[in-house]
Order: structure tokens, then C-alpha cells, then sequence
């Protein structure tokens, strides 16, 4: 198993930590380091500039949004950044929500599945540098009758395949993430319950006539050190319930569809009705405490030692930590620390 380090997002207030969290992950031999985007901030650019003073990490977009550029602009962009990077680019794309994807970006939330598969293959296809020529329900290159042609890519992307992988929550989406996609970017993730949640991921693998082998899965888990994981619970509660109870409508929110599919149904509509009457402080409060304890890294190193294993176990091959504890300092001390686990439990790979 290997590690990952999660930006988040720019322009949260903790822009300048940011790149001292990748230089150290850098330095400390972290494998990626991943940057996000949704109606602010663009991951490509923050991402150039992390490549651009780290050395041997990988830098990944988790994710690059599918309605936010056309299926060429994204193989542009991902050629541009390997190449700018010297070969360390890394390709996660996801298709949003319909409430960014219709209210920001323009484009109708429908079919998202078909929508990603199209998108997909012409990402593909334009990175092998072959003539971008496609029929498709939702992407026609070039439009018919009119002076368009099929153009090849003029940059030459380091790597012979550029990894691309796909952010995936519900089954549907899941079963296309393993058939079509090099690796899966999870949320809460959930030793106890991975069995069933990448059943599908599992079934696309095998339809496309592939093994789990060289498929990367790799979840973003929260991580805080401390004597006591109750204590250490709590400086997640908010992005828990951000996700559980703001992240969509009522009626589409992937996370909170998720929650309730991991055995935590009450919870999961006690925090959405809080969190969307903005008492925000009660969804927190309503984030149940074993909902946090199996989906982040919590408590002494001994503990979170232990949990390391079950999660390779449960087939994690890239860890990806989120440092939610204190100052600049704390989040430091934790990738050290993350570093030091991982190797102490044998777990650690190439």
C-alpha cells in the first residue's frame, strides 16, 4: 500500500500550507498528491504550480469535472501537466452533481453514466495521439456538415498512458469505474464494508475480462493522532456532515445515498434535515461516532496502525490521507507520522 496526500481544495484559507504539505509528502516519499475543483478554484492550475516546485511525487486531479471541459480540452490539459511535470500526471475525472453541473457549468445532468463513458473514450483516444473521430449520443468529432476535421494532439504526453482514474459513489457508476478506468477515487471508504460496496467495481473488472490487478483503489481518508479517538473524531464531524447532509438536493446526494447504503439510514436523514435547516451544529452532533471511526484513521498509532491493515485487507492499494488536526505544525507532524505507520506495519509498497 502505498500513500496519497489530499489538498482539497484552493483558495480555503490554507493555500500556502498547502505547498509545504507537498513538498513534505514529497520528501517523505508519498506517491501523490491530489488537488480538487467545483465551482472556485481550477485543480490544472494548482497542480502545475505544486509540479512545479516538488520532484518525484505525482501530482492528480481528484477530480477534474466532466462538465467542465469538453472531453479534448481535458486530454489537452492532462498532456500539458504530464509533460510540464515530467511524466507524474495523474487523470481523475467525475462528473459533479446536478446542481454545480446545471447550475455552473450549463450542462443537463443526464445520462451522466453514458456521458462518462463517451467522455472517456474520447479522453483516450486523442492521448494516443490518434485522429479524433467519435459518434457518440452526447460527442460527435468532428460535427458533420461543416468545415471541422479530425485533428490529432500536437503534445507528446511523457507516459506512454496517462492513469485515469474515476470518482465513483453509486453501484451503476461504480461497475463502469472498473471496467473503463485504471483506478477508483473513493469517499468514505469502509473496511467493514467494502465487500459489498465494490461487489459492482468488482463485476466491471471481470465483464471487461480484467483482474483487480494494477487497478488502483484509493480512498481520501480523514487522519488525526491522539490519545483519545473520540476527541479526534470531531474535527471531522464537519466535512462528514458537509458531504452526508449539504453536498446536493434532497433528493440527489450521492454521499448521503451512500451513508444509508453503509447501514446508516436515521443518521444519514437526521443529518440532512439538520444540516438543510443550517443547523449545522446538529448535523455534526448527528454524525454518528463509528460512521467517522471506520471511514478515517483515528487515535493513537498503535490504533491507527491497526487500521492500516484492515484496510489493505479490504484492497486499498493507494492510501490518500486528508490532515484534519490543528496548525500547519499538526498536519505536518501527521504525514511524518503516517509515514513512520505505514512502514512500521509492513505494509508499505513501491
Amino acid at each position: 500500500m502505498r500513500l496519497g496526500l489530499n489538498l482539497g481544495y484552493w483558495g480555503a484559507g490554507n493555500d500556502a500550507d498547502n505547498l509545504v504539505l507537498a513538498r513534505e509528502a514529497d520528501r517523505l516519499g508519498y506517491s501523490v498528491v491530489w488537488a480538487a475543483e467545483a465551482y472556485g478554484s481550477d485543480a490544472a492550475t494548482v497542480l502545475a504550480w505544486i509540479a512545479a516546485q516538488t520532484e518525484s511525487i505525482d501530482v492528480g486531479s481528484a477530480v477534474f469535472q466532466i462538465p467542465g471541459r469538453t472531453p479534448a480540452n481535458t486530454a489537452m490539459t492532462a498532456a500539458t501537466l504530464d509533460t510540464l511535470s515530467g511524466g507524474r500526471f495523474r487523470l481523475g475525472l467525475g462528473v459533479s452533481g446536478p446542481q454545480v453541473s446545471e447550475g455552473w457549468h450549463g450542462v443537463r445532468f443526464d445520462k451522466p453514466l453514458q456521458r462518462t463513458r463517451e467522455y472517456v473514450a474520447i479522453v483516450r483516444k486523442a492521448l494516443a495521439r490518434e485522429k479524433l473521430v467519435y459518434d457518440g449520443e452526447f460527442f460527435t468529432l468532428p460535427l458533420p456538415d461543416g468545415p471541422g476535421k479530425a485533428l490529432t494532439l500536437t503534445v507528446h504526453p511523457v507516459r506512454e498512458t496517462i492513469p485515469l482514474y474515476l470518482a465513483a459513489v453509486g453501484p451503476k457508476n461504480l461497475e463502469l469505474t472498473g471496467e473503463i478506468a485504471d483506478g477508483w477515487l473513493a469517499i468514505f471508504f469502509s473496511p467493514e464494508n467494502a465487500g459489498e460496496i465494490m461487489a459492482p467495481l468488482r463485476a466491471g473488472r471481470e465483464g471487461a475480462g480484467k483482474s483487480m490487478d494494477g487497478f488502483d483503489v484509493v480512498p481520501t481518508v480523514p487522519v488525526v493522532f491522539g490519545d483519545d479517538p473520540v476527541a479526534c473524531a470531531d474535527p471531522i464531524r464537519f466535512y462528514s456532515a458537509l458531504y452526508v447532509g449539504g453536498m446536493g438536493s434532497r433528493e440527489k446526494n450521492f454521499y448521503n445515498q451512500l451513508a444509508c447504503r453503509m447501514g446508516y439510514e436515521e443518521a444519514a436523514i437526521e443529518i440532512q434535515d439538520k444540516y438543510m435547516a443550517r443547523d449545522y451544529d446538529g448535523a455534526m452532533a448527528a454524525v454518528p461516532f463509528e460512521f467517522i471511526d471506520r471511514t478515517s484513521l483515528i487515535g493513537p498509532r498503535d490504533r491507527v496502525r491497526d487500521r492500516l491493515a484492515a484496510f489493505a485487507d479490504a484492497g486499498v492499494t493507494t492510501l490518500t490521507i486528508a490532515a484534519y488536526d490543528g496548525d500547519l505544525d499538526a498536519r505536518i507532524a501527521t504525514l511524518r507520522t503516517m509515514a513512520e505507520v505505514l512502514e512500521e506495519s509492513g505494509l508499505a509498497s513501491s
